[in-house]
């Protein structure tokens, strides 16, 4: 690894609380998103049509040391909506990943991303002292590069065929990246849309 991997740890705010992911939240999680094929479209696993299934891509998040995979709680509710991870990222040095990051239908256009990246983006830098973080999205998903950029991420450039996809075709992948001079701009833009809809 070409930096360290920050401990698992509960961040939250009004909106939001994330906490180390576990087969716990399975049963919230499931109920969120099983079966759901426009959630698990560009995500790097099979649509889960069992809360087996589901257990099977959780298990194999927790027993990868690359990743610290987060519940993500919604407060208004206290259930699990999604989950996101910070992802060791190699040949970069004091350089972290957001992704691997899901919500449940009912979270979309709302507050609930915004909520999550203000949260683990402040974190990276301002608590563990990294100095950028990535972002990637498969080159389909236009709906996550908008998103990507509307929080401050840099498009960097696109590696084509950089990994196949779950029904075998190659994913171009993009690539996003936010430095930590970059982010109080960013973070005072998006603190003052916070409670609009669709932030």
């Amino acid at each position: 690894m070409t930096a360290d991997l920050p401990a698992p740890v509960v961040l939250e705010n009004d909106l939001v609380r994330l906490e180390p992911l576990t087969l716990d939240h399975l049963p919230d999680l499931f109920a969120a998103s099983g079966g759901d094929e426009e959630v698990w479209r560009w995500l790097p696993a099979k649509t889960p049509s069992t809360e087996a299934d589901l257990a099977a891509i959780a298990r194999s998040l927790l027993e990868d040391d690359r990743h610290i995979p987060l519940a993500v709680i919604v407060k208004e509710t206290g259930r699990a909506a999604g989950w996101t991870t910070y992802i060791d990222v190699p040949g970069f040095e004091q350089s972290i990943e957001i992704g691997w990051t899901w919500y449940g239908r009912a979270w979309w256009r709302s507050a609930v991303n915004t909520g999550c990246k203000l949260l683990l983006i402040d974190h990276a830098f301002d608590k563990l002292g990294y100095n950028r973080v990535q972002l990637k999205t498969d080159i389909l998903n236009v709906r996550s590069q908008n998103a990507i950029k509307r929080i401050g991420g840099v498009h960097e450039g696109t590696l084509r065929r950089q990994r196949p996809r779950p029904d075998g075709t190659w994913r171009d992948t993009v690539y996003f990246g936010i430095l930590d001079e970059e982010w109080p701009a960013h973070r005072a833009r998006l603190t003052a849309a916070y409670a609009e809809p669709g932030a």
